[in-house]
């Protein structure tokens, strides 16, 4: 459970300070549900002594709340700007992730942020990992932060 605990502080914390946003976290679990439907979901690898994914999964509203309280924009529709938002939380999440995980003297590299959006998709999970995921709810909705690692 440390993982869960991570993940629910570096969440709150960027929520907060850089999206001005406050979010509860709930109960975590081990499998996000899917497939995701009209969803944008932010991902960022892990390699070295730790390997694995950290991902944001959004549902489309509540990404544009998201994106709107982060570029301080109206936003009206997922688009480029949108993705690229939300790819960027995933990047700052997995940073603090990453910097909670050197910590205990692993070396991580992190990957280059991507993100996809649709009416209907899965991502696989890592065959080995252990996976954490923490659902949260703000104001506009829910969304999970899902991370898959391979030692930690």
């Amino acid at each position: 459970m440390a993982l869960a605990q991570d993940i629910i502080a570096t969440t709150q914390e960027i929520f907060s300070t850089m999206i001005m946003l406050d979010v509860t976290p709930g109960e975590p679990c081990s499998r996000p549900e899917g497939p995701f439907k009209n969803s944008v979901s932010g991902m960022v690898g892990m390699a070295g002594q730790v390997k694995g994914l950290l991902a944001i999964h959004l549902n489309e509203d509540v990404a544009k709340t998201v994106t709107g309280n982060f570029l301080g924009m109206e936003v009206e529709e997922v688009d480029e700007d949108v993705r690229d938002a939300i790819g960027e939380l995933a990047n700052m999440l997995a940073g603090n992730i990453k910097m909670a995980l050197t910590e205990k003297g692993n070396d991580i590299k992190l990957s280059i942020p991507s993100a996809i959006s649709g009416e209907e998709y899965t991502i696989d999970s890592m065959t080995d990992a252990e996976i954490t995921v923490v659902p949260f709810s703000l104001e506009s909705g829910e969304f999970m932060v899902e991370f898959q690692v391979e030692g930690a």
